[in-house]
């Protein structure tokens, strides 16, 4: 937990690093395919920073947008994404982060709800969402902007406007999960909510000045957002920002900019174990840091026997500002297979009468701690459904802490298989066959069934040049996990169906076979 003198904003947090460090680097753009002699690049400042968070809020006041008011962005990462992220923070305003994976009636849905009264948008997004505000019945302004910087052609007013400090308890970001069913929910997230988490991943990882993370992953994800974004606020460090993920130009992209920390998701994890070997030194990076879904034990020794650098693995939500659970920094001290322990909250499992059960007994993860969002906007049933009587968040994930308080996940309670009256968590079906050497990716789901009421269905990715038939995997499931766990139905398919996070939205798993029968293989 933080104490209570900590920071408890955004701004208060930017405003202290520009005050110590003013000339440090905060953030510098990387470019998408490293040069042998790469020019310097852009880079903002923590002085840079509050003097472009001054900037952004005279845009927002003349675009008619007061304090408090929600502006959404459709952008892709960038220097300019992160000034204006961070500058409607420090001014008072609330961010709408759009997932760029969106389809036009999910976005649609995001700017209706939201409330949001201006949309930033680069200028590849600039004509579909024109078409997307078409369709709305108020009236939202648009405004397009590069997602990168360029001093000389900056979109930003010469002249800044002081605004007053917001609250500790004002909205600050609303994102909206992507869900696997329903319409998405918008996750209030206040500034104390935001300061909190920032301070407790700078604790959890020993990270300082001295840090510089590689951000690939997405600022429209809460991952990218609280972890490579705002954490560095808090512990002076630095963040280098490509423009997306490349799995061939990652090690070389990492080393030029001189990063000592990695933070990835499992299928990015899973790209650079197919990818070559680095062609330049790592040794310099710390650690790299796996989160927003579960990295199977096999891909996770796989990565630190082959680059040399270990991996802490971490879990959270959306709704707790991301990490929640990490792993100890020292590699001796964590546990395979575990999410690790409660980060800067407490956690505990429960029944489904929402009591306590004693550690190793399955049931539902609880999180209570300063980063637990304020409810779902508007949305008062959802927010009530989703925190017990006294407090804490359910977060939906089924799995047992173990006396030296780790937890580990065994998988959702909606995604859980229930065949025969058995639990069956599809987690452990798809680690099975992962570890088979020619499978890639797997993913299990419940499908109904007239005898059991459910029996499992499972999706696998080969890996190229690999075959094996359904035989084969069958006996093999057979052997690793017993007749009554091994799936009913195999499909052999391309790819699998993630979110913005990398996560397999399992529940579509069924619906997207059907749909997408061209991709099959066999």
């Amino acid at each position: 937990m933080n104490p209570p003198d900590c920071p408890r904003t955004v701004r208060a947090l930017l405003e202290h690093q520009a005050l110590v460090r003013p000339d440090a680097v905060y953030a510098l753009a990387v470019p998408a395919e490293p040069a042998a002699s790469p020019a310097a690049p852009a880079q903002l400042s923590f002085a840079d920073m509050v003097r472009s968070s001054s900037q952004v809020a005279t845009l927002l006041l003349s675009q008619g947008l007061a304090p408090g008011d929600t502006v959404s962005l459709v952008m892709p990462n960038g220097l300019n994404t992160l000034r204006l992220l961070v500058g409607a923070l420090h001014g008072g305003w609330c961010v709408n982060p759009v997932n760029l994976l969106s389809s036009a009636t999910q976005m649609a849905y995001v700017l209706e709800h939201s409330d949001c009264k201006l949309v930033v948008a680069s200028p590849d997004w600039a004509e579909r969402v024109r078409a997307v505000l078409a369709t709305l019945a108020r009236p939202i302004a648009l405004l397009v902007c590069s997602p990168d910087f360029d001093a000389a052609h900056d979109i930003l007013p010469s002249e800044g406007t002081d605004t007053p400090e917001p609250a500790a308890d004002a909205l600050a970001l609303l994102m909206y999960t992507s869900g696997t069913t329903g319409v998405p929910k918008g996750v209030m997230l206040t500034q104390s909510n935001l300061a909190a988490n920032a301070l407790s991943i700078s604790t959890e990882h020993a990270l300082s000045p001295r840090d510089r993370v590689l951000a690939v992953l997405p600022l429209y994800h809460i991952n990218a957002f609280a972890v490579t974004m705002l954490a560095p606020l808090a512990h002076g460090g630095s963040l280098a920002m490509p423009p997306r993920f490349s799995a061939g130009s990652f090690w070389q992209q990492a080393t030029q900019s001189r990063c000592t920390w990695i933070n990835v998701v499992p299928t990015m994890i899973s790209y650079l174990l197919e990818g070559a070997a680095p062609q330049a030194d790592v040794s310099a990076i710390r650690f790299c840091r796996s989160a927003s879904a579960a990295l199977p034990p096999a891909h996770l020794r796989a990565f630190e026997t082959r680059f040399g650098i270990s991996i802490i693995e971490t879990m959270g939500l959306t709704e707790t500002v991301a990490p929640a659970f990490s792993n100890p920094l020292q590699p001796g001290q964590r546990k395979l297979g575990a999410v690790g322990r409660a980060s800067g909250c407490e956690a505990r499992v429960i029944d489904a009468a929402l009591q306590s059960v004693p550690d190793g007994t399955t049931g539902e993860i609880a999180i209570r701690g300063p980063q637990v969002m304020r409810g779902y906007y508007k949305n008062e049933a959802a927010t009530r459904d989703s925190f017990t009587p006294d407090g804490w968040l359910r977060t939906g994930d089924l799995g047992h802490r173990d006396k030296d308080g780790f937890f580990f996940v065994t998988g959702r309670i909606k995604e859980l298989i229930i065949k025969g009256g058995e639990n069956i968590a599809p987690r452990e079906i798809d680690e099975a066959l992962l570890s088979h050497p020619a499978v890639l990716d797997a993913a299990a789901v419940g499908i109904a069934d007239a005898h059991y009421g459910q029996d499992i269905m499972v999706c696998v990715v080969l890996r190229e040049g690999q075959t094996a038939d359904e035989t084969a995997l069958r006996d093999f499931c057979a052997t690793a996990l017993g007749r009554y766990k091994t799936p009913k139905v195999f499909h052999f398919v391309h790819d699998l169906p993630r979110g913005p996070s990398g996560k397999v939205q399992r529940l579509k798993l069924v619906d997207w076979v059907a749909q997408h029968a061209a991709a099959v293989l066999s």
